[in-house]
Order: structure tokens, then C-alpha cells, then sequence
């Protein structure tokens, strides 16, 4: 889509809002008018506040029992998985290719229908439990509060989040209720210069149903 459009279609309307002020019947002699309600002032958050807000939820989500997440990339590779974790080590990855399931240092792969068992390094999946390196990452994070949203159907705080330490990374990073996170979007490019989009998408907290047991 055009980022023309919506802008077009944004000037049209304050066009037409400014034709149809001006078109008004004054009012009648001995009329009275109601005043316009002046809007309250959009939300604001302190810089600090932002900081604050993104690393409480950022060990929220470290505190979390279980959830599911949604990963959708865009790019010179295109792929999508989803996820389901149980803490403490517990995963449940669903690719096209076939379900993946961690437990512990364990890795079941999913191969023609048939499961086959792989060491696996403990810190392989340690992204999708702290995708912002927050560990890390204490001194060298910054916040900026972009306005509320919605993810899913569900209100939102918008941040664009800076990270310095390790290296440097920016997400934006959507918090929703109890402080939990509801997305993570991150757009940069790949080692040969090709632009890409992940998108982390979380929801069922601590949900009792998400259970993962050993592959049969």
C-alpha cells in the first residue's frame, strides 16, 4: 500500500471538515450555542517513565509461567512460526517444516513423522525469553513513548526501545495489561544488506491449558 494513501485521504477529510464549518446556519436570534469540549491533551510519558515502564515489563515477561508467541518475518526469507513456552524450559516451536519441542537441554525434531532427539545449547532459544537483552542491557536502554494502541483488540502503550549494550538494536515494543508485553517488532538488515521485519507477537499468560509434554 501506498503511504500516499492515508495521507490523501487524511487531507481530504480536513478539507471537507473546514467546507462543512463554514456552511453552518448561524444561529438563530436569542439562540444559544453550546461551546465545543476542548479535548484532553494527548497522554505523555516521561523519558524516564518510559525506561521505567519497559523494564518492569520486560521482567514481567522473564516471570511469566507460560505463554504463546507468533513470529512472522518478512524479508529475503519470509517465515512464520508459532510458539508455546512452560516455564522453566519447556518449548513448543511450530514451523512449516514440522514441530519442534524443548525440554530442558533436549531438542525433539519432528522429521516425516517421526521424532528424533538433539543435545541442544541452553542459551540456542534465550531470544525468545529476553528478545531486548534486558539482562544486559540495565545501563544501556532508553525509551520513547509513541501513544496507546491496539494489538489484537487489546489497548496498548507504544515504545520505541534503544538498546546500546551488547550492541547496538531498536524494537518497538507494545505493553498492554499488567504490564506484560503484547508485541515486538524489530526491521533492520541481514548480513548481505537485505532489509527484514520480525514481528513477536505474545499472548496467554501463565495460561494453565499451554502444557508441553515429551514427544511420543
Amino acid at each position: 500500500m501506498s503511504l500516499r494513501t492515508p495521507l490523501l485521504s487524511t487531507a481530504a477529510l480536513l478539507i471537507l471538515s473546514g467546507l462543512a464549518a463554514c456552511q453552518r446556519t448561524p444561529p438563530a436570534d436569542g439562540a444559544t450555542t453550546t461551546p465545543a469540549t476542548t479535548p484532553p491533551p494527548p497522554r505523555r510519558i516521561a523519558a524516564t517513565d518510559a525506561v521505567a515502564d519497559v523494564k518492569a515489563s520486560m521482567h514481567r515477561f522473564l516471570d511469566a509461567r507460560s505463554f504463546h508467541a507468533r513470529m512472522e518475518m518478512d524479508g529475503a526469507h519470509p517465515m512464520s512460526s508459532e510458539m508455546d513456552y512452560v516455564a522453566p524450559d519447556r518449548y513448543r516451536i511450530t514451523l512449516p517444516s514440522g514441530t519442534q519441542t524443548v525440554i530442558g537441554n533436549t531438542l525433539y525434531m519432528e522429521i516425516n513423522g517421526r521424532s528424533t532427539r538433539v543435545p541442544l545449547p541452553p542459551e540456542t532459544l534465550a531470544p525468545w525469553r529476553d528478545p531486548l537483552k534486558l539482562q544486559q542491557a540495565q545501563q544501556g536502554l532508553s525509551a520513547d513513548f509513541l501513544g496507546e494502541a491496539e494489538v489484537d483488540g487489546v489497548a496498548a502503550r507504544h515504545y520505541r526501545v534503544r538498546n546500546t549494550v551488547p550492541e547496538p538494536v531498536e524494537f518497538e515494543y507494545w505493553i498492554g495489561t499488567g504490564s506484560l508485553p503484547l508485541r515486538l517488532r524489530h526491521a533492520g538488515t541481514d548480513n548481505e544488506g537485505r532489509a527484514y521485519t520480525v514481528v513477536q507477537t505474545y499472548s496467554r499468560y501463565d495460561d494453565p491449558a499451554i502444557a508441553i509434554d515429551i514427544p511420543e
